[in-house]
């Protein structure tokens, strides 16, 4: 199953945006003719499997979601620190993007509801 809306509405948005973000750097990579980095299709390929693995209701697929959405704030900030600020905010849809993204995998209503998964699902 690619999209679960038996979900909570977090999760099934969560789904959605992880899906058009991972699909979206994948299809502009290819055909804008740029060479996706290595840390680009880790991120891309990790953001559709995560996807996959929380409309299954898979534990790692909605670890590695929040792992992946993770990921890119803890970069800028990290790139903020060492460099000046105007790479915290050098694309600010980006970034809201990222934090609604880290905002639903995080709600209450989404960790309440994948602690609940089968248990054939902890794998």
């Amino acid at each position: 199953m690619w999209v679960n809306p038996r979900q909570p509405q977090t999760l099934y948005i969560a789904q959605l945006l992880l899906y058009f973000q991972g699909g979206f750097a994948l299809v502009l990579g290819l055909i804008g003719g740029r060479l996706l980095s290595v840390y680009a299709l880790a991120i891309a390929v990790g953001k559709v499997t995560a996807a996959f693995g929380i409309a299954n209701e898979r534990r790692w697929g909605y670890r590695l979601g929040v792992a992946i959405a993770a990921l890119p704030l803890v970069l800028r900030v990290l790139l903020a620190l060492t460099d000046t600020l105007r790479w915290l905010w050098a694309d600010v849809i980006d970034l809201l993007f990222d934090v609604a993204l880290a905002a639903l995998l995080l709600h209450p209503m989404s960790r309440s509801f994948q602690r609940y998964w089968p248990k054939r699902s902890r794998r």
